[in-house]
Order: C-alpha cells, then structure tokens, then sequence
C-alpha cells in the first residue's frame, strides 16, 4: 500500500436542520418527514427504510404538519397559511392553496383519506375535499378562540378533537358545532400559567388522549367530560403523541429528548380490565422530541438534534435480524462536500450558500499515525450565496477547480473559477 496523506477536515460548519413533523403512511410502508428549513423526506420501509426522496426547502415555506391523503398523495400545511401538495415524482412542491385561517397549526387526514381538517391561529377549524388534481374547501366548523395547535379525527369520521391552550373540545363533523369543551387543567390548584396542548388523539372508544405542557398524559371520557386517568411522564412538556392502528399501544415524546412507550395492558393476568401503563423512558435525543410516529412494527421518533430514530417493537420480531436492530439516522444522505483534487479545494454546500476552501499544508515528514503540523493553514476563499428563495439541492466543483455549479430545484448556475495567487474570482456562465 502507498504512502498517503489524510486531512482532517474540521471547518465545515454544517448545522442540520431538525426534525419538525412525521407522519407514516397507513398502511405502513413509507415515512414522511419534514425538517425546520422546509425540506421534506420519504422513506421506504420495505427497503430498510432507504431514503428514497428529497423535496427540497423554500424560505418561504414552513411545514408544521404533514399527511397522507387519497392513497399515495403527500400534502404539508406551515405557518405561512398555504396547504401544499408534494409531486413526489418531480420532487416538488406541485400545488398550493391558502387556508383562509392564518398560519396553519395543525393538519391530519380522514380515515378513507378524502378530507382534510386544518387547525388556525384564527381559532377555526376548516374542513377541505380532496379531489382529483387537488383540494378545494368544503367548510368551517365552529369557530372560537385561541389557536388550534393540533387536531384528531375519530376513526368513524364523525367528530374531530382540537387541542388549544387550556382546553380542547369536540366537534361534530355533520352539525359543525362544539358538543364538548374541557379544560385541562381546572382540577389544578392555583394554576399560574398556561397549559399548552400540544397534541392530541381520538380512540374509538370515545377516549380523548391530550399531551400538555405540564408534562402529562391524560385519558378523558369526552361525553362525560371527566378524566379517567392521568400520567405525568416528565417534569417538562409532553411535546408530541402518536397511537398504533390497534389503539394498544401509543409514544410520546418530550422537551427532554426522552420518549415514553405506553402500553394496554390487563390489571390482571388474564382479566378483561385494561389500563394504560407507561414503560422506561428511552433517551436517544439530546434536544426537543417535536415528532412521533407509531408503525406496527416500530416506535420512530424526530427531535430537533436532526436525529431521526427507529426502535422495532421486539414483541412484534419474531427472532434476532436486522429488522430487529436499533437505526439512527445522524448524517445527511446526501453529498455536501466536492472536492478538486488538483487544485487542493473542497467545496461546502449549506442550505443558502456555498463555501469554496483551500486545503492547507506541511513540509514535514513522519511515522504512520503521526498528526504533522502545517505551515500553511486552511483558507476561505469565497461564499457565493444563492439568488432567490429555492434552497440549494445539489452542487459540485470540478477536479481542476476552474467550474463551480449549483442547482435548486427550478434552475441551475454554472461559474467559472479563477484563482490568481490569492485572490479568487468568480465569472458566471
């Protein structure tokens, strides 16, 4: 084996966008994703959940929720108020309409994914038709005050939970009207501040599921308008809550970065009584847990370290495999760094901007493993930022180091790199 020189590379100050929202498909075989600069994800379950897709973010697109509709069709609703459907074949984002609310909180499907029901700062909840080549608005539901932060349909389609600060309620979905309304933290003495709901789940049961600020995990009969049981799981907020199709099992995850598995389970072996028992604590992320997901065969959690973590559920694995294994997906799975080997230059790529660097380099000479010194340091060279409001999806530079290019998902740029002792110019083509 020749000799060889390895550079350690420690200037690229890349900061990964974390996970915002999930949501997995129903019947069980991709996983969407979508990260706070915009971009969103899709992986394939069956493909040892290869990411397979890329929709690149737009700064003038957030995404605070996503779902699946209509079988395959991808829509994603953000605080900028418009409802957007994904070409996930053109990797784009192919329709928009706005949501006549405000910033839009919060948006889930129907079960037969023919509707769309999306939370508002305004406090209403509208309902939206989805339909060949789009979606077109059906009509509001009773509206009142306080802005909708999430929602729940119940299996039957018949009435939709909103959670709010300080209470949630129910609507019918025939009548459009509020047929209950529960505040969460009434039985709370001298409550001083607010409490945020800040998600929420409808069981076929009837059972409301609200995850709150104060870090709890209520269980409400939502006719009766009382609570049947209540689990404080962290002394911080419950950020995000995710239920199984069987509605035995749920995840929750925290501002702690730790996520909590609850499980149905009898009082007494054997016994038809079940109640709701919470299992360890599981700390795989180092900052907010602001998405969950629950597949039948795994918990998947998001948090905003950029992380993205599956845990098969071992009772659901038959034996030892590599389905069974724990994944984390820490790194980007594309390529961010070119390199110009003749030229000695590395090219960064970050969401809005490119970075072009000079390698430094030694004189010295030494035993294998050794770290030499340099007498020449790394050097910035130039920082072309990107026109417009299209993130960058992909870029190189060539191994001569005289062609830099960049492309977004609408256009592509091409410049010409001249380097004259140490000064560098860039000349578009």
């Amino acid at each position: 084996m020749g000799e060889f020189e390895v550079h350690r590379v420690r200037f690229f100050g890349l900061v990964p966008a974390g996970v915002r929202c999930l949501a997995c498909h129903p019947r069980g075989s991709r996983l969407a994703l979508a990260r706070t600069d915009g971009a969103v994800e899709v992986y394939n379950f069956a493909a040892n959940y290869f990411q397979e897709k890329v929709i690149p973010g737009h700064e003038a697109r957030s995404v605070e929720s996503l779902c699946w509709a209509a079988g395959d069709r991808l829509f994603g609703a953000g605080l900028g108020g418009d409802i957007t459907e994904y070409d996930l074949s053109g990797l784009s984002a192919a329709r928009g309409l706005d949501g006549g609310g405000g910033p839009i909180w919060s948006m889930v499907a129907n079960s037969s994914g023919s509707q769309l029901a999306i939370g508002c700062e305004d406090g209403s909840v509208k309902i939206f038709q989805v339909v060949p080549g789009g979606i077109q608005f059906e009509r509001n539901l009773d509206r009142r005050k306080g802005r909708v932060l999430c929602l729940s349909w119940h299996p039957s389609d018949t009435h939709i939970v909103a959670g709010s600060i300080n209470f949630f309620r129910v609507i019918d979905v025939t009548s459009g009207q509020t047929v209950q309304r529960i505040m969460v933290n009434h039985h709370v003495e001298k409550a001083k501040r607010e409490c945020v709901v800040w998600a929420i789940a409808l069981l076929s049961s009837g059972t409301v599921v609200s995850a709150d600020s104060f870090g709890r995990v209520q269980f409400w009969d939502w006719e009766q308008g009382t609570l049947a049981e209540s689990h404080t799981v962290s002394t911080s907020a419950v950020l995000s809550l995710a239920v199984s199709q069987k509605e035995d099992s749920m995840i929750v995850g925290t501002s702690t970065g730790a996520t909590y598995h609850l499980q149905l389970l009898p009082v007494r072996l054997g016994g038809l009584e079940k109640r709701w028992v919470r299992t360890k604590p599981f700390q795989f992320h180092s900052h907010d847990v602001r998405a969950v997901a629950h597949s039948p065969t795994a918990l998947i959690s998001g948090g905003l370290d950029a992380q993205l973590v599956i845990r098969p559920l071992m009772e659901k694995v038959q034996k030892k495999s590599y389905d069974s294994a724990l994944r984390k997906f820490t790194f980007p799975h594309r390529r961010l760094v070119s390199c110009a080997r003749k030229a000695r230059l590395l090219l960064f790529q970050f969401s809005q901007y490119l970075e072009l660097w000079r390698l430094g380099s030694t004189e010295e000479t030494g035993k294998d493993g050794e770290v030499l010194p340099l007498c020449r340091m790394p050097e910035h060279l130039v920082q072309l930022k990107s026109k417009g409001p299209e993130h960058i999806y992909c870029s190189c530079v060539s191994p001569c180091g005289t062609w830099l290019g960049y492309s977004t998902a609408a256009r592509f740029q091409l410049y010409r790199v001249r380097c004259d002792g140490d000064s560098v110019s860039l000349r578009k083509v």
